[in-house]
């Protein structure tokens, strides 16, 4: 096998969580008033972290107190509906099951708030996912390593035998911050071209590819 450990992003990446993103951060600017957003306009919004996701829903002009209390509006909710419209992309669970087998550690590290990373994993996965880290206070979002040096530690795995998986410029750079390899997929919420301006080096269209590549 080429890794002993793939560390996954979330959103994207292993679950198709756009509908729920949206759902909630709609949710949150109508109990303040405010219009809604589309899918597209959510899908471009996130990646770096809850908080900036609301900060970009608000525009650059939006207080610190309206920001503040549509943060707190959405985590709420949220937290309690993490689940609408919320599935796996189509071949990743079976992709999962497959590096299991083949005894390759899987994580996901996410800028997801930690409760519902952990219950949504928990929920479609189950054990096939060895660890899910989210963001929680005092420590910072990806493109930040701490969280995967802290999998790599817990796992006992070296920084050679690891890779970072995700659809983002946010997960590219982790990968490079945390020293690791890093991959590419373009079914998330970012297209090729894209990942490609933003440093992509192998980027993957298929799970099963993708497995294959990460088995062999």
């Amino acid at each position: 096998m080429r890794y002993k450990l793939v560390v996954f992003d979330l959103d994207g990446t292993v679950l198709n969580t756009i509908g729920g993103l949206t759902h909630a951060v709609n949710e949150a600017l109508a109990m303040n008033g405010l219009p809604g957003k589309t899918k597209e306009e959510v899908q471009a919004m996130v990646g770096n972290g809850t908080r900036k996701l609301i900060e970009r829903s608000l525009g650059p002009y939006a207080s610190a107190d309206l920001i503040e209390k549509v943060y707190t509006d959405y985590q709420k909710f949220y937290a309690q509906n993490c689940s609408y419209d919320t599935f796996p992309y189509e071949g990743v669970k079976e992709m999962l099951v497959r590096l299991n087998e083949a005894g390759i550690k899987c994580a996901v590290v996410t800028n997801k708030p930690d409760a519902p990373a952990k219950t949504l994993i928990n929920e479609h996965f189950g054990d096939l996912i060895a660890l899910t880290y989210g963001n929680v206070s005092n420590v910072p979002v990806k493109p930040d390593p701490t969280f995967v040096f802290k999998v790599m530690n817990k796992l006992g795995v070296d920084a050679h035998d690891a890779v970072y998986i995700g659809d983002s410029d946010v997960d590219i750079r982790t990968g490079k911050n945390a020293g690791i390899d890093f991959l590419s997929v373009d079914w998330g919420f970012r297209t090729r071209d894209f990942l490609i301006e933003n440093g992509a080096g192998l980027i993957f269209s298929d799970p099963a590819r993708l497995s294959d590549y990460l088995i062999d």
